[in-house]
């Protein structure tokens, strides 16, 4: 078994509220979970207006799926119109046994 770890920082040009910027977190976090079924929630920065965090995790039963998976993530995120990617930093760990 593996586990996918990623976390995202994100840079949000647009934002001017921190109510703004709950709508755009909001509406990524959503649209990860419910199209890929995984962990996700923002892990940071709770208090900017233009920057936020996102942290996601998976399981998978090789490491090429949750590569894959990750890397599926990514796209997510880069095909966010309201976000730009400033860091992302994925991980694939083996279970010890």
């Amino acid at each position: 078994m593996f586990v996918g770890v990623a976390v995202c920082e994100l840079h949000l040009p647009g934002v001017r509220s921190l109510k703004e910027k709950r709508k755009v977190v909001k509406s990524l976090v959503e649209r990860i979970y419910h199209r890929h079924r995984v962990s996700v929630t923002e892990t940071a920065y709770h208090d900017l207006h233009q920057r936020a965090e996102i942290s996601m995790a998976l399981i998978g039963n090789g490491y090429g799926e949750v590569e894959n998976h990750l890397e599926d993530l990514r796209r997510v995120f880069d095909g966010e119109p309201e976000a730009f990617v400033t860091a992302w930093d994925p991980r694939v760990l083996e279970e010890a046994r």
